[in-house]
């Protein structure tokens, strides 16, 4: 929170722990992304140098115990989450894709011998980790997946593409869905093996310091080694999802957050007719609307952070999360820009930048509509996704 966007106190929710992370959180954002960010994405670079400064503050896998990782709460993560996306939501992808997706699926579906290899790896920042799902055809459809796994013998052999994947430049090992004839199947499979290529999609107006690419796979051979032996359906995947959706829930105020300050500091700085903007009604009614939707929104975080801590989260929740946060905080960005004028489509005003990465903060892990009828059978009993 924010002195600004704390109207009711929430900032007495979290315990001194909770505090104490959030300020460290913050302390690398102020210090290593703001004064750098609009940089990165004016060229288009994911800053690859600050991974080993994440994973020094335990931002990698921190929801996951043992195995080198921080084996923080939900409510923590969530935290990190929301600071990272006030810095920029390409910079808490990364996070997302590296704990929340690759990692994750290594946590709940790996081997023993897996977790011991590459979850201690991944949480220090040596190994980079992608998350292979979406396809060219099949994007909130994952089950039409034409990617195939193989037997051939003793191993496998993968082939089929991927889109829209994080990472898939830089990342040593990528955790690959395919269809089989024994159901969908996950893989561990290495960047450089032959018959790999990934190409990153480019140029983007939106998550322009993050990296997307299309992936690539010609025949190549696993081994039995190299599967998920807990992956055995689209269950497993989607269990990943919900880690990601989760981290968003959080991440989406972060952004909306950062938007609001830099639009209220605008507005008591910048006068017209001779006073200053935020003395006008219209100026004001624009700043308690956002403050109103921010302080909504942490409200639902944190309660979707405690539920999932007590184990008590349900997937419909989750997508509340995700529906509402991100719908509202690309409204708050949109209007934020409105209170800066010409000057909020400036670089160098963070707003127009966050609401052009909530686009797509919007569209991954679900989106809007996917959201929305998850909830629908929830309230309904009526599964709409086949109608």
């Amino acid at each position: 929170m924010s002195e600004l966007t704390d109207l009711l106190n929430l900032d007495a929710e979290f315990t001194e722990e909770e505090l104490a992370l959030r300020g460290r959180v913050r302390e690398f954002v102020d210090r290593r992304i703001r004064p750098n960010i609009e940089q990165w994405y004016e060229d288009a670079v994911f800053p690859t140098e600050i991974i080993p400064e994440m994973a020094e503050l335990g931002l990698l896998g921190m929801h996951i115990k043992g195995y080198g990782c921080a084996g923080r709460s939900a409510t923590e993560y969530g935290i990190a989450m929301q600071e990272l996306e006030a810095g920029d939501s390409g910079l808490r992808t990364f996070v997302s894709v590296q704990g929340s997706l690759a990692m994750s699926a290594i946590a709940k579906h790996g081997s023993e011998e897996q977790k011991q290899h590459w979850l201690p790896e991944m949480a220090a920042g040596r190994v980079v980790g992608c998350f292979a799902l979406t396809e060219p055809e099949a994007g909130s459809d994952p089950a039409g997946m034409q990617t195939t796994a193989v037997r051939d013998g003793d191993g496998w052999v993968l082939n089929g593409s991927k889109r829209w994947i994080g990472l898939g430049t830089i990342a040593q090992i990528a955790i690959v869905w395919a269809k089989t004839d024994e159901g969908v199947r996950g893989f561990i499979v290495p960047t450089d093996a032959e018959g790999f290529s990934a190409k990153a999609l480019e140029p983007k107006l939106s998550m322009r310091a993050s990296i997307q690419t299309e992936l690539t796979f010609d025949n190549i051979r696993l081994t039995e080694a190299d599967r998920l032996p807990g992956a055995t359906s689209l269950r497993a995947p989607f269990e990943c999802l919900n880690e990601a959706r989760y981290g968003i829930v959080w991440g989406a105020m972060g952004a909306a957050r950062d938007a609001f300050e830099k639009a209220a500091s605008y507005a008591g700085e910048r006068h017209q007719f001779n006073r200053p903007l935020s003395s006008f009604q219209l100026t004001q009614k624009k700043l308690t609307d956002m403050a109103l939707e921010i302080v909504k929104g942490q409200l639902l975080s944190l309660r979707i952070g405690r539920l999932k801590d007590a184990g008590k989260l349900e997937r419909h929740m989750i997508s509340v999360g995700k529906l509402n946060n991100c719908r509202a905080a690309i409204e708050i960005c949109r209007e934020a820009r409105t209170i800066l004028g010409g000057n909020g489509i400036l670089l160098e005003n963070s707003v127009l930048r966050h609401a052009n990465n909530l686009e797509s903060v919007r569209t991954y892990e679900g989106t809007d509509e996917v959201h929305t009828l998850i909830i629908g059978q929830h309230l309904t009993g009526q599964n709409a996704f086949a109608n």
